[in-house]
């Protein structure tokens, strides 16, 4: 039986997979998506999100316990420098996995795993979405009709009419 048993050895020795997951968090740093398998991905998310939480912090303890990691002082510079100040309001959850179906050769399950403050198409389309609530009738009413007052008493004879507007809302009600 497995119990307590989390790490993944990836068939490989403890300094290779170290080694391997350094290089990987070094290049996903840099290039702010890799593409690999997914059970080296999930691998690699265990390794790189409290690597990029310490980033939070700039002190010079947080960068040596970094670098001790990741043996790059580029990628460190850019972590601290650039990435830090992107996910400094995110509690968790920097990396982000897409699978993308399986490999020609072995068939084994390939995926890109990507920085999330950095993928401009996910961020354009959270920005588009609406979020669904459930709303009472009169709420939604109620809430539709103060920005159109809002932006009808900009004009300073529209202000009669937004009055107007409202009464009549109120009375279709």
């Amino acid at each position: 039986m497995r119990h307590n048993k989390k790490i993944n050895h990836l068939g490989r020795t403890a300094s290779h997979r170290a080694a391997m997951l350094a290089n990987m968090a070094c290049s996903l740093i840099k290039h702010k998506r890799i593409f690999t398998t997914t059970v080296k991905a999930k691998a690699l998310r265990k390794y790189v999100e409290p690597i990029i939480n310490k980033s939070k912090t700039d002190t010079t303890h947080s960068r040596r316990i970094v670098f001790s990691s990741l043996q790059n002082k580029y990628a460190v510079t850019e972590l601290f420098q650039e990435i830090a100040q992107k996910i400094a309001d995110r509690p968790g959850g920097y990396t982000r996995i897409i699978k993308t179906g399986n490999r020609l050769g072995d068939n084994a399950a390939m995926c890109f795993i990507e920085l999330v403050d950095y993928n401009e198409n996910m961020l354009k389309e959270q920005t588009v979405k609406k979020t669904k609530t459930r709303r009472s009738r009169k709420k939604a009413t109620g809430e539709e009709s103060a920005p159109v007052a809002a932006t009808l008493a900009e004009v300073p004879e529209a202000e009669e009419v937004a009055v107007e507007v409202i009464e009549e809302e109120k009375a279709a009600e």
